[in-house]
């Protein structure tokens, strides 16, 4: 059975009270072994303050000692720490770390499967131990190398949107889009989608970078002299990518229907639809490490932490996620490890070779 690691994430937000309803009900410690990074104590007090039905932790001082069907917890932080629901403090980013350092180290040396992170602050974790953007740029520091960089896609359903650039300044995105760029994210989506997703031959859109794709030149260059060649060379080998397309008819008109991928030039250009469509079970996947890992796609929601109201919908559909993915890939891996070389028949009382080798990996 898959073990799923589940980071706490930041304890002044809504990640405990997403975690406690999802677990609430058996059924999903029936689908995994999940093992839980946090604080008991933590735990105690949002179920408490939020009035939830008990959860019954199976306490366990490291991941190989998980029990199936019970929902394991590992207490990161033993003394006692201070909820401020609602407020963004250093404890709280202290404590992140702390539950994200421990998993981390665990799916690195193999002891759980996946990884599920409930939301952090950015800015309160920040210290250093982690001086980065978010999960997705700290998971590749320590998973990833020149051959595997990291991608952020945003998942519900048959809806993908991958991001050409990240959690950087709006005013720094233009000299971010480069062609290499561009084809970098597009090879590692367009493999993602084959390997994580199970779609045999996936088509990516390509969004432009200007208001109406930069009315070929009027309102911007970029799409003519980055986007729009960037997009012929890699079609090219072989990869079905379009575009460039306006981002506000492409998803008003409903044509991101007709794709398996999105690939966005900016985070807000993504992230906005993305979220308008699926704020409620979207969930956030970093694709290209060798490691799955996912998020629920919302944030920390420090204006609801308290109130009971939050919906673990994201956060269960993170976890589904992370199993589907883990299976997905271990049986395309299988299928291409030994693929089928040739196929012997007898025609004409000689042995002809048919070749099955062709390979339709990009």
């Amino acid at each position: 059975m898959i073990k799923v690691g589940i980071t706490h994430g930041d304890i002044n937000g809504i990640g405990y009270e997403v975690i406690l309803k999802t677990f609430a009900d058996l059924r999903i410690a029936e689908l995994c072994i999940p093992v839980i990074y946090g604080s008991t104590k933590v735990a105690s007090y949002h179920r408490k303050a939020l009035e939830l039905p008990a959860v019954a932790f199976n306490q366990i001082q490291k991941a190989e000692d998980a029990s199936q069907n019970k929902v394991n917890f590992i207490n990161c932080i033993t003394e006692d720490i201070k909820v401020e629901l609602g407020k963004s403090t250093k404890i709280a980013g202290d404590a992140s770390l702390a539950a994200l350092e421990r998993a981390t180290a665990d799916l690195q040396e193999g002891v759980i499967d996946v990884l599920v992170t409930a939301p952090i602050n950015k800015d309160n974790i920040q210290q250093e131990g982690f001086h980065f953007p978010g999960h997705t740029e700290y998971l590749e520091e320590k998973f990833g190398n020149e051959s595997e960089k990291s991608l952020m896609i945003l998942v519900k359903d048959d809806l993908r949107v991958a991001l050409v650039t990240g959690h950087i300044p709006l005013s720094e995105v233009p000299a971010a889009v480069t062609p290499d760029k561009i084809r970098e994210k597009v090879e590692i989506f367009n493999r993602s989608l084959k390997r994580d997703f199970n779609i045999d031959k996936p088509r990516i859109a390509i969004l432009s970078l200007n208001p109406h794709a930069g009315e070929n030149g009027l309102l911007g260059s970029e799409e003519n002299e980055i986007i729009i060649p960037a997009i012929k060379e890699i079609a090219e080998t072989g990869i079905l990518c379009f575009g460039p397309y306006a981002a506000d008819g492409f998803f008003g008109s409903g044509h991101f229907k007709q794709f398996d991928g999105i690939l966005a030039m900016y985070h807000d250009q993504g992230l906005a639809p993305f979220k308008t469509l699926a704020m409620e079970d979207g969930v956030n996947f970093t694709a290209g490490l060798p490691i799955v890992r996912t998020s629920p796609a919302h944030g920390t929601a420090y204006g609801i932490a308290g109130r009971n109201e939050a919906s673990e919908e994201s956060f269960r559909q993170a976890i589904y996620m992370a199993i589907d993915t883990f299976r997905n890939r271990a049986a395309f891996d299988e299928a291409y490890v030994n693929p089928l070389k040739k196929l012997y028949y007898e025609k004409g009382g000689d042995n002809e070779v048919l070749d099955l080798t062709k390979e339709e990996e990009n």
